[in-house]
């Protein structure tokens, strides 16, 4: 039985289960509700309107059914179920007479059976019709449009056959009792399985390997593959109740998730930064379901990579991009095709590194035919809108600056690649060096190596540190500082081993370079020409045009890019990180770099066309001057991110520590000088501008700025030229209270770099890097500029026990420091000791907020021993953890004498009225708390009674929430009586407890300071 009660209770459950298959199951489901006849014709007409988003009209069914009755109820659950088996099964059970008295009727009887057996007929069925009289051209042609599956084609004849009176529906039903029985599912005809197996071997193939970051060798991804971080990105309401942190997933999660953007959408987005592992991300997924070990929902995966779409200069057709540039049919092209086309919730597309394709993302060009051939940009983004192959499911990765408010709407669900993990970077390093006692060395110099360590949250730096290993192990001076320092080293190690083996214990000397100064410079003019041209990979007519030899590519920079099986694989340099040093580095020791064109190169503020774009127009145009302005239109499309990575490594370059060793590579090292000072000096002046371009402050508030992302790179910038007296004069004369970086993908790198320019501050200030991916390595970077932080904001970076207690224990040495928000991370019991120590010890400490983390009564426990020791604490926030009455007792025996506490927050855990009970005990001695707040508990009518004594005997508290916590009548009468005796309190917080209409009424007329 399922009474309406329970159908209502589910409701939620039910919309998830109707659209988590595809629009194919959707319409079977009605195909059994119509032919039981729970459904009206005209409830059917009104569910199948086209354009309606899946999720609209699965709640129309709901509220079509909710008003059938609890019979009605009954055969929805049925209709899903029988759906869901003939899902699995070909046989179709269903009999009828061929000279039915009523034929409309019993094709709506028959109706699921009629369309199984009418699904491979379509179009023979449609000519018949149409030879007989029975269908017009206009109507045959309305049905054969290309955005219906055959399925659908079946049920629109059907659909013609129930309002047209001309006899079509005793010919259908005739003729469809004389089609063959299908045997099997289409999947399991011979030509698909062949195919499918073919597709297999091919993506194995393909993904069995890492030739990523390796031009010498190629590693069993299965032997070093190791776990990214990677988090569910949910939609940030500043006003509705706090969310916890997001869970960490595996990679075999990535579409088992209930947490949509848009449930209608069918793409998956995973964004990260560069080198954070989207790429191996993939390759991973497209190995797990070659093996036959995971995603195995999908009979058919396709990858692509958006750098080689983009490569694409003639229409193709969905088909061709299918087959034709990833794995080609044998035999059944047609057949495979169509089948692709009538499930396509059994298709998986993936397109790596969006952010590299140099066409913008519009949904103006909409296109639905897979047949008929279009631009590749223009496929691309109808299969992400779902205009082609909707319900196939798509995965797209990204940089988070390339992904736009518009593309976001089509996403079903956002995932954020947040880099290695300490126990990542660990287990990575061995899985490489599995040989005696290295991996230990290593790990022992990250962990020593503070600079070293922030980077290889990264995996692109994971790897670099595995290759170059013995560099680092046997390094007789520092370790590397910078993103500079290691690009570098990764050089030294490829040009080394590229040299005689005589050479090999010189380093990266001088004559090392200069040996192979035309090579780098080859690399370099390719480099930069592909990011003006947002080209990442290179045809052998573009390496020719470069000078790029054979000798240049063997030095292992350039890799083969994947391709077609039998085609000839063009060359793309190992990551497009590497790209951009090569750029960096051309330009650095070209000889005709104009060295007044670096302003624009680090000017934030420019607007119009990319600065570093004009750079760049004026390094690869030298000779042609009339080519310029169209070359100019050609650059303002350059990826920006790009542009700001090569200028973070151009100003590395530039650094003191490297400038001795390039100018010995150059004929004339007074222009390096020259170009130095130039670059320093811009730089310099644009974070001037930067700062003094903040809007002044609002009176009785400290002066705020929230910087833009193009700060960041600057910042990144002036860290990789290592001058603590640029990063001095920078912040000089900076006068601003509040500091915001949230949503600025600043991660560990960044984290360095803030530390090293605000270290040098004046006045202390308000820190703020909400919804950022610090981590507990990027907490250890910040540690340097801690002192000059009055307030830190950490909320949701994923940061771990490991991570605060290392904060904290620098922060009992910083005076300035007084507030701190840690609020949706990892946090467990394993913190309270250090939080116990930091309330203890700090008495001008100001404000904990350790919201919607995983502490539970232990915890609080520990915490409020030092909270007991605290005379300064004023904002305690400890909502969405798990403390219970036991954490609520013992907190609320520790601010029972607490005197400066004002504001406490307890939302969400878990207490009933025993721990009521505990801070109503506290109410009666507590002279300084205002704020209370107890919301989504289980404090009931005995908790609100008791809380209701103790209102009575106090006379500090101004604002006490109790919604969403089971109260009925008779404990808001309680309330009602201690308000008759406590006038300080203003508000008291009842909504969404358990009142009827009349009885909040009532209690809004007895006393308006109720909220109901």
């Amino acid at each position: 039985m399922c009474s309406r009660e329970d159908f209502q209770a589910q409701r939620s459950q039910l919309v998830a289960l109707l659209v988590s298959g595809s629009l194919e199951g959707f319409e079977c489901i009605l195909d059994w509700l119509l032919s039981w006849e729970v459904l009206s014709w005209e409830d059917y007409e009104g569910l199948r309107l086209l354009g309606q988003p899946l999720s609209h009209s699965a709640r129309c069914l709901l509220d079509i059914i909710w008003g059938k009755g609890a019979w009605g109820c009954e055969k929805l659950i049925a209709a899903i179920q029988e759906a869901q088996a003939s899902g699995h099964s070909s046989e179709v059970h269903a009999y009828w007479s061929a000279h039915s008295r009523q034929p409309a009727q019993d094709l709506q009887s028959h109706r699921p059976a009629v369309v199984r057996k009418l699904y491979s007929h379509v179009e023979d069925v449609l000519g018949l019709a149409q030879d007989r009289g029975f269908l017009s051209q206009y109507e045959c042609d309305e049905i054969r449009l290309p955005i219906f599956t055959s399925s659908q084609k079946a049920r629109r004849l059907l659909d013609l056959a129930t309002v047209k009176s001309n006899g079509l529906a005793a010919f259908l039903l005739e003729h469809v009792l004389e089609l063959p029985t299908p045997q099997s599912l289409p999947f399991e005809a011979a030509e698909c399985q062949k195919y499918i197996s073919k597709l297999r071997t091919t993506v194995s193939a393909q993904s069995r390997f890492l030739s990523t970051y390796d031009g010498a060798e190629n590693l069993c991804l299965e032997d070093v593959y190791t776990e990214n971080t990677l988090e569910i990105r949910t939609q940030v309401d500043m006003t509705g109740p706090p969310q916890k942190s997001p869970a960490t997933l595996g990679l075999e999660e990535l579409f088992s998730t209930h947490s949509y953007l848009n449930t209608d959408a069918d793409t998956v987005l995973v964004v990260g930064e560069a080198g954070s592992g989207k790429s191996t991300l993939l390759q991973r997924l497209h190995l797990l379901w070659a093996l036959g070990q995971e995603f195995q929902e999908f009979l058919f995966v396709f990858p692509f990579s958006c750098r080689q779409l983009q490569c694409m200069a003639k229409p193709v057709s969905l088909r061709t991009l299918l087959f034709e540039h990833c794995c080609w049919p044998d035999a059944g092209q047609q057949d495979i095709f169509q089948f692709l086309l009538d499930h396509p919730h059994r298709v998986l597309l993936t397109f790596d590194g969006f952010d590299e394709f140099k066409f913008r993302f519009t949904d103006q060009e909409r296109h639905c035919s897979p047949h008929d051939p279009a631009p590749v940009h223009t496929l691309l983004f109808n299969l992400l809108q779902g205009n082609l192959l909707k319900n196939a499911r798509k995965v797209l990765t990204s940089r988070p600056d390339a992904v736009s408010a518009l593309l976001r709407k089509f996403v079903r669900t956002e995932y954020q690649l947040r880099g290695f993990s300490e126990e990542a970077i660990q287990l990575y390093l061995r899985k490489h060096h599995r040989e005696s006692g290295v991996a230990d060395r290593l790990i022992h110099l990250l962990q020593s190596t503070s600079a070293l360590h922030g980077l290889c949250h990264l995996p692109v730096f994971s790897w670099m540190v595995s290759k170059c290993h013995q560099e680092l192990l046997m390094r007789k001076g520092g370790s590397p500082t910078t993103t500079t320092d290691m690009y570098l080293l990764i050089l030294q190690h490829f040009l080394l081993h590229a040299s005689p083996p005589d050479s090999a214990s010189h380093g990266l000397g001088p004559g090392l370079l200069r040996s192979r100064l035309p090579t780098l410079l080859h690399l370099g003019r390719l480099a930069l020409w592909g990011l003006a041209m947002c080209c990442y990979v290179f045809s052998a007519q573009q390496l020719q045009a470069a000078q790029v030899d054979s000798e240049d590519i063997s030095l292992g920079f350039l890799v083969r890019a994947q391709s077609v099986p039998g085609s000839v694989a063009p060359l793309e340099f190992l990551h497009i990180t590497f790209q951009c040093f090569f750029a960096a580095f051309y330009l650095v020791l070209s000889a005709n770099t104009p060295a007044a064109l670096l302003k624009h190169l680090f000017n934030c503020h420019q607007t119009g066309s990319s600065p570093p774009a004009r750079v760049l127009l004026r390094l690869c145009v030298q000779s042609s001057r009339h080519k310029e302005d169209s070359e100019l239109a050609l650059l303002r499309k350059a990826e920006p991110h790009n542009l700001h990575i090569t200028a973070a490594f151009l100003a590395g370059l530039l650094s003191q520590e490297h400038r001795a060793l390039l100018a010995q590579c150059q004929a004339s090292g007074k222009a390096l000088l020259r170009c130095h000072a130039y670059a320093r000096r811009c730089l310099a002046h644009s974070l001037r501008r930067h700062f003094h371009s903040i809007p002044p402050a609002v009176p009785g508030e400290a002066k705020s700025m929230h910087a833009m992302p193009g700060f960041v790179w600057l910042i990144r910038s002036l860290y990789e030229m290592q001058e603590e007296r640029l990063a001095r004069e920078a912040v000089r004369r900076l006068d601003i209270g509040h500091l915001k970086l949230t949503f600025c993908s600043v991660g560990p790198a960044e984290c360095a770099a803030l530390a090293f320019v605000l270290q040098h501050l004046q006045q202390p200030l308000a820190l703020q890097l909400d919804y950022n991916s610090v981590g507990d390595i990027g907490v250890e970077q910040l540690l340097p500029c801690l002192s000059v932080c009055k307030a830190l904001y950490l909320r949701d970076n994923n940061i771990s026990d490991q991570g605060i207690c290392k904060l904290i224990e620098h922060a009992l040495l910083c005076k300035q420091l007084q507030k701190l928000a840690l609020f949706n991370n990892k946090l467990t019991d394993g913190c309270a000791d250090s939080l116990a120590r930091l309330l203890a010890c700090k008495q001008n400490f100001l404000s904990l907020r350790i919201g919607n983390n995983y502490i539970t009564a232990t915890g609080a426990q520990v915490l409020a021993q030092g909270l007991k020791d605290n005379t300064s604490l004023q904002f305690l926030g400890f909502w969405g953890n798990s403390v219970g009455d036991k954490g609520a007792q013992a907190l609320a025996e520790a601010l029972k004498d607490h005197r400066s506490l004002k504001w406490l927050s307890l939302v969400g855990n878990n207490i009933g009225s025993v721990g009521a009970q505990a801070l109503a005990l506290m109410l009666e001695k507590n002279i300084a708390l205002e704020e209370l707040c107890l919301e989504e508990n289980h404090i009931g009518d005995g908790g609100a009674h008791l809380l209701a004594q103790g209102l009575k005997r106090n006379s500090s508290l101004r604002v006490l929430k109790l919604s969403n916590n089971g109260i009925t009548f008779l404990g808001a009468e309680a309330l009602l009586q201690a308000l008759q005796t406590n006038t300080t309190i203003l508000e008291i917080w009842l909504r969404g407890n358990t009142f009827s209409p009349e009885e909040m009424e009532i209690l809004r007329h007895r006393d308006s300071r109720l909220l109901l």
